[in-house]
């Protein structure tokens, strides 16, 4: 755990929340554009993909939030694997 407050984390909310407003706004703006002439279910597909896509990266954002790397901390090496 921490002991001392980082710049990261407010910075990274702050930019998750605008890019996924920027996000929302391309996706709302050229989706119906595409994809109108299509059948509901295809577009409920379509639309339901989009509002999941941005979790795709979401994870090693998170991370970095944290830890200030991309990738996850290797494990401890005393760490004990439950069995």
């Amino acid at each position: 755990m921490r002991e001392t407050p980082t710049w990261r984390i407010p910075f990274g909310i702050v930019s998750l929340f605008i890019l996924l407003m920027i996000y929302g706004v391309v996706i709302a703006r050229y989706a119906p554009e595409i994809i109108g002439g299509w059948s509901g279910g295809a577009q409920a597909v379509v639309y339901t993909v989009l509002g999941l896509v941005w979790l795709l990266p979401l994870r090693r954002f998170l991370i970095w939030m944290e830890t200030g790397s991309w990738s996850p901390p290797a494990p401890a090496p005393d760490a004990k694997k439950a069995d």
